[in-house]
């Protein structure tokens, strides 16, 4: 009778509350850690600050592996992942903390813990994989990447510790299970990244990659407009999306335009007036007084300049 009045009662366990507490604290801390880097790298804020200097900062966010997808100007950056992530997270955390939800309160409390647990090891797996990817493929430092990391694994430690779970048996089970298939899918996606970026930039150290396209006479002749309004490009030899914006042009067109090398690493390098103009991701370009930042297509750069040459892009 004790045995089994000992196991109902744990099966109505609801959890600690003060987990709940801290992992919502800390989702929190990640929803601006990544949302600013997100805002960022769609031009909508300023300047990071980030310890360790701003420049291994840029080389990771900027890398092939930063965005998840690029296509005619639009980039989508990884970080964005990481702020949905942290929001489901924060949002399963404090839910059955409100008030008003008595009801079927006991289940709504189990639910969002396997939610919590699920969302945090596959974020403490994926995290761990990106850091393994910063240090051996990028080779640079990212603090914004290591708080993030860190972050879901103190989330995914939380609610092993808060959770109350009937049998510790199912839950490693599952989150096994889940991991490895957390990592295979984080590694099918870095290696095809790898691949990409291999067969499209071939960096060496301080040399851009070679523009491969050609360019037609209305390719050019938006090049030679741009070049007339002073309209400038600012880039990084190292970052992936600036060699897609320049095989946008072709090898021809490329040569017309005002192109500023932000690298610190480089003997052409004017970082300086890079930092001077506050530069915060690559490619970004000076239109008129103002910065954009991100690939953009050919026709915007044309209707953002006032172009009325053939259009032929």
């Amino acid at each position: 009778m004790g045995t089994t009045r000992l196991k109902s009662r744990r099966r109505q366990d609801q959890g600690l509350k003060w987990p709940r507490i801290a992992m919502a604290i800390l989702a929190t801390i990640g929803v601006i850690d990544t949302g600013s880097i997100t805002l960022n790298k769609w031009g909508w804020i300023g300047a990071l600050s980030c310890p360790g200097g701003s420049e291994g900062c840029d080389k990771v966010l900027n890398s092939a592996w930063g965005t998840i997808f690029v296509g005619n100007g639009l980039g989508v950056p990884l970080s964005l992942l990481g702020l949905i992530s942290y929001l489901a997270i924060l949002i399963m955390a404090i839910l059955p903390l409100l008030p008003g939800l008595s009801e079927n309160k006991n289940d709504l409390s189990r639910k969002t813990w396997w939610g919590l647990f699920f969302a945090a090891c596959g974020m403490a797996v994926f995290s761990l994989l990106l850091i393994w990817l910063m240090v051996f493929k990028i080779e640079a430092f990212c603090f914004f990447c290591f708080l993030s990391a860190f972050i879901s694994i103190i989330l995914l430690i939380l609610t092993i510790v808060g959770g109350g779970w009937d049998d510790p048996r199912e839950l490693i089970f599952r989150g096994v299970l889940l991991s490895l298939a957390v990592l295979l899918g984080g590694l099918i996606w870095a290696s095809a990244e790898n691949q990409k970026q291999l067969n499209s930039v071939e960096i060496l150290q301080g040399n851009s990659p070679i523009v491969q396209s050609r360019s037609s006479k209305s390719k050019i002749a938006l090049a030679k407009h741009l070049q007339s309004l002073g309209v400038v490009m600012y880039s990084a030899y190292w970052c992936p999306h600036c060699h897609e914006q320049k095989e946008m042009f072709g090898s021809e067109a490329v040569s017309e335009l005002v192109i500023i090398e932000c690298a610190v690493d480089v003997k052409n390098s004017q970082s300086s007036l890079c930092e001077k103009k506050g530069i915060t991701g690559y490619p970004s370009w000076e239109i008129d007084g103002q910065l954009r930042s991100g690939i953009q297509s050919l026709k915007e750069l044309a209707d953002l300049s006032g172009y009325k040459g053939p259009i032929g892009f």
